[in-house]
């Protein structure tokens, strides 16, 4: 029986050490570099007015809601990037919207969980999810889960509390060199 013992403890310290060498000898990976978030932007309500419109500081200041099919990015379809229209984050891409047939923008994700913020809103007697902009807690508009795979969410935003950046134009490719036959020797 103590030769079995024994046989069994060997075994174990030759199979432990030997998976502790394979895993010295992988290549360490680089280590992820932290997100650099973007500072939070904080300004005074004369400030805000000062800087939005009137329909802009009546949605992301006031948590308004633009009339439906009157915004001006809900049928928008350029391929770029949705920003906050009060600090300029980054917030959704256009490969992500989709036309839900709310008359709003709809995205089914956000460009980064870090950028926006979820808050529990009860108000006119509902219970929805608002959407918020992480870095100047604009309101955006809000999210649902009735929206298309991957994500089964609808986030539904107002046009007025959004900017839109094109995506750079494609580098033009290298012209590839022409092909000249060369005159036949003689």
């Amino acid at each position: 029986m103590k030769i079995v013992s024994a046989f069994i403890i060997g075994a174990l310290a030759v199979a432990l050490i030997a998976q502790q060498t394979a895993q010295d000898s992988k290549p360490q990976q680089p280590k992820e570099a932290p997100k650099v978030s973007k500072p939070k932007v904080s300004k005074t309500d004369a400030e805000w007015r000062k800087s939005l419109t009137p329909e802009q500081y009546e949605i992301l200041r006031k948590k308004g809601t633009e009339r439906a099919f009157t915004g001006k990015y809900w049928n928008h379809k350029e391929d770029g990037s949705y920003l906050c229209a009060g600090c300029r984050t980054e917030l959704f891409k256009s490969n992500t919207k989709y036309d839900s047939g709310c008359g709003w923008p709809s995205f089914y994700e956000a460009l980064d969980k870090e950028k926006v913020i979820y808050r529990e809103d009860r108000s006119f007697g509902m219970k929805r999810i608002e959407v918020l902009c992480a870095t100047c807690d604009g309101h955006l508009g809000h999210v649902f889960d009735d929206g298309p795979r991957p994500t089964g969410l609808r986030y539904c935003i107002n046009s007025a509390a959004l900017d839109f950046k094109k995506a750079d134009a494609k580098k033009a490719e290298p012209k590839k060199p022409e092909n000249k036959k060369q005159p036949a020797k003689k």
